[in-house]
């Protein structure tokens, strides 16, 4: 069979050009997403006279046919993977199986054809390239974003756990990673957990916005048919078909929003792996990683190294590059489709491999965290982490913050001459910076007080994380809700995985 644009063409391709141009070799994996877009597209043709019943009945069943036949090939001549395992397992085998297929589009075309004739010929029938790699990508970024969300919600999940596991156990915490103020470990983990609804968000928003369906758009200018665009806008599970063909066929800000809402969790992942490296290490001595996703050197015996949480750290990168490659791709595009689109798929794949990496075994990992409660304590217990409360303490009394702050200060440099904490100082010798100190002092700056002081929405007060705890299991309930109803709307699409 001829190339798809081959007739104004009297000269054939230079074959490294050919080869090299070609993208089936990596949007072979969008072979479900161009199926189902394909028989949307049909069922749109058929509704304008372009199929007959017993035709479209028939597309649609040689559309079905398509990746069983295509998967039942490349088992029989490459010896390969079982016909039942799944898709990814073909996809190389059906790339090399297939030289004359230039992408993912001309594939089905050449494989439906080969299961029915010329009645394939006619599905192209309306529609352009263009218009089917942006419902493809669309198609591809909606599975994925919704994958990333399943894959947050049971992180979050597992955080939540922790949290409610921790209870009232104590940490310090840190501003320029100096001990500054106990805090209840759980209220460290919720930290993570508000970063991690607002890339829920993110990706909720994103998901919203691309849930249009730009076939019917053509080449550039809208289909040449008095095409039904809702038609194949609702067998896809989208909200409406895209408002304007020339933005519909050059679009990728969905792919943008994508990878970028992925550089910023990716952001939030690796600090939390950075938290847990210098946590885990024999100078802080907070937790144990567990064993079973850590490894040891090949030369020194004792050692077990933070593989996991070093290796996460370093894919937040991969994830940075793969926004940053995107936006430098589309920046300088003039309307409406062009070529350098092609290399905008890469970097979309691999950032969603990367995540679907990453939080498939991020929350089994924070379930088996294990902290070193005791030693956390003790922590918290030094280094006049109580300060800012018996600065408090003072306002109490009626002096002005600033002055409070100076007479602490005052206090702090005595222990730290006498090597003592505040709470080890005598009354008589805090009078010495001002007649304000009494004996209810000593109460106010104990480890539960210093605590239970930030008694404000948010702060780390025992009371309020634990109403936090709550919330936040109540949020994870609500936006799994709100995932489901999501996922229920792709009304004609069988949802399928990210290759």
């Amino acid at each position: 069979m001829s190339k798809m644009w081959s007739g104004r063409f009297r000269e054939p391709l230079d074959p490294t050009f050919e080869s090299w141009q070609r993208s089936f070799p990596f949007d072979v994996r969008l072979l479900p997403q161009e199926v189902a877009a394909s028989k949307a597209h049909a069922r749109a043709i058929a509704a304008a006279g372009i199929l007959t019943a017993a035709e479209l009945e028939k597309m649609l069943d040689g559309l079905d046919s398509v990746i069983p036949f295509s998967i039942e090939e490349a088992t029989k001549l490459t010896g390969g993977a079982p016909a039942d395992a799944p898709l990814q397992a073909h996809l190389s085998a059906i790339v090399a199986l297939t030289p004359q297929a230039e992408d993912i589009h001309h594939f089905v075309e050449l494989q439906l054809t080969r299961l029915m004739g010329d009645l394939a010929l006619k599905l192209h029938t309306g529609r352009s390239r263009n218009e089917q790699i942006a419902t493809d990508m669309r198609l591809f970024v909606r599975d994925a974003v919704d994958q990333t969300l399943d894959g947050l919600l049971a992180w979050r999940e597992a955080l939540v756990e922790q949290a409610q596991l921790a209870g009232d156990a104590v940490m310090p915490s840190y501003t320029h990673l100096q001990r500054a103020e106990p805090v209840l470990i759980a209220h460290w983990l919720l930290a993570y957990v508000a970063m991690l609804e607002r890339d829920f968000s993110r990706l909720m928003d994103c998901r919203n916005r691309l849930n249009l369906c730009p076939l019917g758009s053509g080449a550039i200018a809208g289909a040449t048919l008095p095409l039904d665009r809702t038609i194949a806008a609702e067998a896809l599970g989208f909200d409406a078909p895209t408002p304007n063909s020339m933005d519909a066929t050059s679009d990728r800000d969905f792919a943008l929003e994508f990878t970028q809402a992925l550089s910023t969790l990716g952001l939030h992942i690796s600090r939390f792996a950075e938290e847990l490296t210098l946590h885990s290490t024999a100078e802080f001595g907070f937790l144990d990683l567990p064993e079973r996703f850590s490894t040891g050197s090949s030369a020194m015996p004792q050692k077990k190294n933070p593989d996991f949480t070093e290796l996460i750290r370093g894919k937040a990168g991969r994830l940075q590059g793969a926004a940053l490659t995107l936006a430098t791709i589309v920046k300088g595009l003039p309307l409406a489709y062009n070529k350098d689109l092609q290399e905008g798929q890469e970097p979309v794949f691999d950032a969603a491999d990367t995540i679907q990496g990453i939080l498939a075994v991020l929350p089994d990992f924070t379930h088996a965290l294990r902290f070193r409660t005791e030693a956390m304590k003790i922590a918290a217990e030094k280094g006049y982490l109580n300060a800012m409360a018996a600065a408090t303490y003072l306002t109490h009394k009626g002096v002005p913050f600033r002055k409070a702050h100076e007479k602490i200060g005052q206090a702090v440099r005595l222990g730290l001459e006498t090597g003592r904490e505040l709470n080890d100082l005598t009354l008589e010798e805090l009078r010495g910076f001002g007649e304000e100190f009494d004996a209810d002092f000593f109460e106010f700056i104990t480890l539960e007080s210093t605590l239970d002081c930030h008694d404000v929405i948010g702060g780390t007060a025992r009371s309020r994380v634990r109403d936090a705890v709550e919330g936040a299991s109540r949020r994870i309930a609500s936006d799994m809700a709100s995932l489901a109803s999501k996922k229920s709307a792709k009304l004609g699409l069988e949802r399928t995985a990210v290759v």
